[in-house]
């Protein structure tokens, strides 16, 4: 931000969290630049040329016949996306659960769109499960503006700056997903092929695992894992656990949204090495991991299946069971309409074992190579983040006038 400019003169605006503001700008009512209109029923209107899109709540076009409005509009949400605005430029569009707004004619709808990015949502939303704001909060809040024609050119500038810098989080965030695709890859070969580029190979009469290394055994789910059911009767745990994102995590109490269950005497106890399945809703839910393998003694709900391996190395089959989760097995057994399963649906499950010493060694490549790709991935993420926190403060800056961009080209 150092290489921008302040104004020359700056004044009080008379507003606690706006502070100064340039000499020559005016606070104004958000409905000084832009009228608050509510989102309109658009189920029983016909539309004989087809559908038009219709944003809702969520952010996201949906098809369906409406109230139509053409060009410019600054939207804002109700509840739960009150703070996401968006905007919204083209003909034949209308809006269900979320406020639209008619511009004025002495106001640029891109500075408006970018004001409405820096409104405090938190100083007037209702502190409820899903925030929600008024028409009449909207419309009197007060912002910061310059004449029409600055306005504009802050608009400009900020549809350059944002530009460039959303092309650099899209193109970090596809470097992220390849290396999440590297690391799947990466897993499936080392438990499936193994690590010797000149071993023999034999078909391993199964679909998706392909060839294997000719001296590894295919064997039922069974041979080596079993179901365990540790009853936490009597409260013998209290320590809750959770599968989040491919990891068995703790899950603190202050965390435990949504359904609670009236006791924790419902849950099992599972113990460090055994793999925690999560065999529900697969008929709807085909991204998440369902598997995972556990860290430290805890309980854990009994929808989810809990095994205890055997004969062969635990960490060694938690992974091939995270590569059978890339290549979505799971979803091809008990028919492919079932939306849960059991022990029993994956007993028979085939299975690539390869001597102890092999599976060691896969495990060690394995943890060495993820944790390699989870610190790249993380530092990725991190200039993500800053880079969001860039825009956000660049959108701020120009919206507030802490910035002079009257000759920014």
């Amino acid at each position: 931000m150092s290489r921008y400019k302040p104004y020359p003169a700056y004044k009080d605006s008379g507003v606690e969290w706006i502070g100064k503001v340039p000499e020559h700008w005016d606070v104004k009512a958000f409905k000084r630049l832009a009228s608050i209109r509510n989102g309109q029923d658009y189920k029983d209107v016909a539309d004989p040329n087809g559908a038009y899109p219709v944003i809702g709540s969520g952010g996201e076009f949906a098809r369906a016949s409406s109230f139509m409005f053409n060009g410019e509009s600054v939207l804002l949400g109700r509840k739960g996306t009150i703070d996401k605005p968006l905007y919204i430029n083209g003909p034949f569009w209308a809006v269900d659960t979320m406020f639209y707004t008619t511009i004025a004619d002495d106001a640029s709808p891109r500075f408006v769109y970018y004001s409405a990015l820096n409104i405090p949502f938190g100083l007037y939303s209702t502190n409820t499960a899903l925030p929600s704001m008024t028409g009449e909060d909207i419309s009197s809040h007060l912002i910061p503006a310059p004449d029409l024609a600055e306005q504009e050119a802050i608009a400009a500038f900020l549809d350059r700056e944002t530009a460039r810098i959303d092309a650099l989080i899209a193109k970090k965030t596809e470097f992220i997903e390849l290396l999440a695709r590297k690391r799947q890859a990466l897993i499936t070969h080392a438990v499936t092929k193994g690590l010797d580029p000149n071993v023999k190979m034999k078909d391993s009469g199964v679909e998706w695992i392909g060839e294997v290394p000719e001296h590894w055994d295919i064997s039922p789910f069974f041979t080596v894992a079993k179901e365990i059911s540790r009853s936490n009767k009597g409260m013998i745990e209290s320590k809750v656990l959770s599968l989040s994102f491919g990891r068995i995590i703790q899950k603190r109490e202050s965390e435990n949204l949504g359904l609670v269950p009236e006791s924790y005497e419902t849950y099992q106890i599972v113990e460090p090495g055994e793999i925690v399945f999560r065999f529900t809703d697969l008929q709807n839910d085909k991204n998440s991991l369902r598997s995972a393998q556990v860290k430290e003694r805890g309980i854990i709900t009994s929808a989810y299946l809990a095994i205890k391996p055997f004969n062969v190395n635990e960490t060694y089959l938690a992974w091939l069971m995270r590569a059978y989760d890339h290549c979505k097995v799971f979803y091809t057994l008990g028919g492919g309409l079932r939306q849960s399963l059991k022990y029993s649906d994956v007993k028979r499950l085939p299975v690539v074992i390869p001597p102890l010493v092999e599976q060691l060694r896969s495990v060690d490549f394995i943890d060495h190579e993820t944790a390699r790709i989870d610190l790249l991935i993380e530092k990725v993420q991190l200039s993500i983040d800053l880079l969001k926190k860039r825009r956000s403060a660049l959108i701020t800056a120009a919206v507030t006038g802490q910035i002079d961009l009257r000759e920014s080209t």
